[in-house]
């Protein structure tokens, strides 16, 4: 079974763990907060717009800059998808002006709940530490060192902390520092 280490707990790193361990991967997910998502609480002033309700074409042409950049992303899983996708976990939806998604409760901790619950019963296994580097070998990522200086080798390694925007929820800059680490540009 190949192993997949995801750092970062967020609502990418969550989702990402839900379809890695689907298809047969052994997931660990790796969050320095107490809780998966934190950063979540704080979208839409803790009412967690999610999502844009409009069209796949409308969404890009509100991008400013290089909206072609996600459009492969985007085109493999929609806003129509990300919709489907909390609705077939319970949660109901609301769309307001703007075509701004939100859960119908107006409470982030829905998005956070179904996001958590989905990865754990896929099969993920969350891990309350922080990631201090990754261990690099043969000019490819192998694994992650833990800041108490554990070490977990792996097949596959995704890198989903954030940016640096709120470090208050764990967007602190590591994965910049990680993703120059392993070669890329920033």
């Amino acid at each position: 079974m190949k192993r997949f280490l995801i750092i970062g707990g967020g609502a990418a790193g969550m989702l990402a763990s839900v379809y890695a361990a689907r298809n047969g991967m052994e997931v660990h997910l790796f969050e320095q907060n107490e809780k998966l998502g934190k950063k979540l609480f704080i979208t839409g002033k803790g009412r967690c717009n999610f999502t844009n309700g409009c069209a796949t074409e409308e969404l890009f042409e509100s991008f400013i800059t290089n909206p072609r950049f996600l459009y492969s992303a985007v085109e493999n899983f929609t806003p129509a998808d990300t919709m489907e996708y909390f609705e077939s976990r319970g949660v109901k939806l609301k769309t307001e002006r703007g075509n701004r998604v939100f859960p119908a409760s107006d409470r982030a901790e829905e998005i956070r709940r179904a996001l958590q619950e989905d990865a754990l019963s896929a099969g993920a296994k969350y891990i309350h530490a922080r990631v201090s580097s990754l261990i690099l070998q043969d000019k490819g990522v192998a694994g992650v060192r833990l800041e108490d200086g554990d070490e977990l080798y792996a097949t596959c390694v995704l890198l989903a902390t954030g940016g640096l925007s709120y470090p208050g929820t764990g967007s602190t800059g590591d994965g910049y520092r990680m993703a120059r680490a392993a070669g890329h540009t920033v």
